[in-house]
This record gives C-alpha cells, structure tokens and sequence, in this order.
C-alpha cells in the first residue's frame, strides 16, 4: 500500500496524544509507504492532482520521531489510499483541498474521509440529520433568534461552526451581562452563522468521544472532563479523560449515525455525546486513539487501517 496523509506540520504534532501519530505507526508497521504533504503541497496542473511528498518513516516515542526523504511532485492518483487529516478551521482554502482529492477520487485513489462528506458533513450542523438524538438546537446568525433561544431554555451554549478544541465556544445563562458579547463575538456581528445548543448539565461527567470505524463504534468512549472552572470538556482547554464502556444509549445513537457514516464514505469518525445527547460529528480529524489505546490497550489504528486496506483498489 501506497498512503498519503495530507496533515499539519510534523513538527507540530505532540505523539503522545496524535491520531494520526499512532495511524502512521500502524501502517509502517504493516510495511505500508507512507508519504506526508501539508495543504499547501497540493497541486492542481491541466487538470490532474498532484503533490510535493515526502516519504515519511515514523519512530515509536522517540525524538525525533520522523525520518523525512526529498520532496517529490508526484500526482496524487498514484497512492492506493489518501487520509485527509488536516486539523480545522474548515475555512475556503480546506475546501479546495477537497476539491483536489475528489480529483484523485476520480481516477481510483480511496480518499478517507470522502471528498465530497468532508464538504457536506460540517461537524455541527450534520447532527441535525438526526434530530432523535440531538438536544434543542438552533443554527442562525440573528441576534435575536439566539435571544429567543436563550430565554425559551435559560442555559445555552453558543460555538462556532468551524473550528475545533472548544475554540469560542460560549455558555450562557439568562441574565448573563456579557450576552451581547457574547453574540457579537461568535456571529461576527450578525455575519457567521452559529450554533446553540441547550446547556446540558450533564458535562459534568465528561464529554465522550465515540470513534467511528466504517460506520461502527468503537466500544470505549474517551470522557473529557471539564477542568474546574470550566465548561467545555475538550482536551485543548483542559479536560481530563477517562475511559468508559459505551452505554446502551451511546449504543443506540451509534446505530443511528453508523449507516449514514458508511454510506457517505466516513470510514473514520468523532461522535461527541454528552448525557443522552449527540452534540457534534467529528469528520475532519477525530482524535482520541491514543488515550483509548493507552487506556484499554487497543490497537484503534490498525481497525482502521483494515477498514482502508478492505476499500483500497489493491485490496
């Protein structure tokens, strides 16, 4: 197997807790050639996509944990697989990117996630498909339809549609004197749209992440539990994990999503469930395989990896 990992620059990335860190150890270990390009590596020339790669080699908790070849413009169609695994904002220059992939998707190259659900599938504003497992939610950029939210359940969090890691993302509660600001901040005064959602008390006892794998969890979510002071229970801004068997709720929303996942070609996925409610889904760069790895001693890259060895055109 030939595989691409189009990411974010090696240099950044922290092994102890990257997804695609312990994706790469899995495929090297498989004796797979794996080849790294940022963003800015992709190409679009008479029509064909292609790419400034560089072979990469990774080393196991090592520093440093890379080996990199000379760079080489190949097209992008040459690999047997893609994974798209640059992190957010999914601004205009991300959906470009997709647009190059889809190319390499055209002519046999398995693309994970698919081109096209990375473009339909925001993390946000695709759980509305199902609203059976949702809390009240609301996506606008009117001020005064986030007011009329705010007053109809008294505790709201607002968050941006496009970034990660609980990046200004707000709770609110009714007779909060930064209301305004609040708003204005998130909408961009009135010109982004923005979710709210209802507080859900329940944060308290984490976050879970459920991993996705062709359209089937994972058994353990990784509950992130908001550090004190806090509301948000993402890693980034300092929550703790803690493993957790799913619950038969968890069990069942997974249900829900799964199939929709497989058909739209998202091999790998983030549910983000918090109590009984499904709160986003992850398609860009869902992280957590090595916590749950750590935890459990599972090895979530390698079902992976089978997921797209079993997709791939050399399978």
């Amino acid at each position: 197997m030939k595989l691409a990992i189009v990411m974010d620059a090696v240099e950044s990335i922290n092994i102890k807790k990257d997804s695609t860190y312990a994706m790469m150890l899995e495929a090297h270990r498989r004796a797979w050639q794996i080849y790294y390009l940022g963003q800015g590596d992709l190409i679009l020339h008479d029509g064909r996509a292609l790419g400034h790669s560089r072979r990469i080699v990774p080393h196991h908790d090592r520093t440093p944990w890379y080996e990199l070849d000379l760079e080489q413009t190949r097209p992008l169609d040459e690999f047997d697989a893609i994974l798209m695994r640059k992190d957010p904002p999914f601004n205009l220059e991300y959906i470009y990117s997709t647009y190059l992939l889809e190319l390499a998707e055209s002519r046999g190259t398995l693309v994970v996630n698919k081109a096209q659900s990375l473009r339909d599938a925001n993390e946000k504003i695709f759980t509305a498909w199902f609203p059976q497992c949702t809390p009240p939610s609301l996506v606008t950029r009117n001020a005064a339809d986030l007011r009329a939210f705010l007053k109809e359940h008294d505790d709201i969090v607002l968050k941006p549609l496009d970034q990660m890691g609980g990046a200004s993302v707000f709770r609110l509660r009714r007779g909060d004197p930064n209301i305004s600001v609040a708003i204005e901040t998130v909408t961009a005064n009135g010109s982004r749209m923005t979710m709210a959602q209802r507080y859900i008390p329940e944060i308290r006892d984490g976050d879970k992440r459920i991993l996705m794998i062709d359209g089937k969890p994972v058994p353990y979510a990784l509950a992130r539990i908001p550090a004190e002071g806090e509301s948000r229970g993402n890693l980034a801004a300092g929550a703790r994990p803690e493993g957790r068997l799913l619950s038969e709720r968890d069990l069942w929303i997974c249900e829900q999503v799964g199939p929709v996942l497989s058909k739209k070609g998202i091999l790998f996925a983030g549910l983000d469930v918090i109590g009984d409610y499904l709160t986003e889904i992850n398609v860009t760069s869902p992280t957590c395989i090595r916590e749950l790895d750590a935890i459990y001693g599972l090895n979530i890259g390698a079902l992976l990896l089978d997921a797209v060895a079993s997709r791939a055109r050399c399978s």
